[in-house]
């Protein structure tokens, strides 16, 4: 299926302007896979964005995925709750292509279960902390139209500029991917 998709690129270029999500939910914590592991990053992008339409490292290898995620300033920073695993981001702190040193979020999110509770916020908030810990020039992440209806105004509330969009078609599945691959749906 094709669709129209836009991608919304953000930045934050001083800390101080952080906004603070709510306190964390008793039992909160998030921990550094210090392990590069392909498996747990691939299960991490598609329980958390098989309802939005993470199809992009959907075909990568287990090669592919630990050349990514095993790259020197590539973080996996998992997020659980009483002990279950309830989202997740990557970092990836690097060169910016302008100069200067800038850290990515390139992916952030939440496991179905676990949407709706206000946890996107203190996620995020974490996030940041950890993004600006060894003092960047800016933090930066991209969205899309096809991501969860909330991301945009989490990212916006926590204080995130919206810097530029760009639109294009996208080629899609239908139906769309699920977590359970051949199982899906029965």
């Amino acid at each position: 299926m094709r669709v129209e998709e836009t991608t919304y690129f953000y930045e934050m270029t001083d800390r101080s302007v952080q906004r603070p999500g709510r306190s964390p939910p008793e039992g909160a914590a998030i921990v550094r896979a210090e392990a590069p592991c392909p498996h747990l990053n691939r299960y991490l992008y598609v329980a958390v964005g098989h309802g939005w339409w993470w199809v992009d490292r959907l075909a990568w290898t287990p090669e592919r995925w630990l050349e990514v995620v095993g790259r020197e300033g590539y973080e996996t920073w998992v997020a659980s709750v009483r002990g279950t695993p309830c989202g997740y981001f990557e970092l990836d702190r690097r060169e910016a292509s302008g100069g200067g040193r800038e850290t990515s979020i390139e992916q952030f999110g939440l496991l179905p279960a676990f949407v709706g509770r206000g946890l996107g916020g203190w996620l995020l908030t974490e996030c940041l902390k950890l993004a600006w810990a060894d003092e960047p020039d800016r933090v930066v992440l991209h969205t899309s139209s096809l991501d969860h209806p909330a991301a945009r105004a989490n990212y916006e509330a926590r204080g995130f500029t919206l810097v530029r969009t760009e639109t294009h078609e996208k080629d899609l599945p239908d139906p769309p991917p699920g977590p359970w691959g051949c199982l899906q749906g029965g």
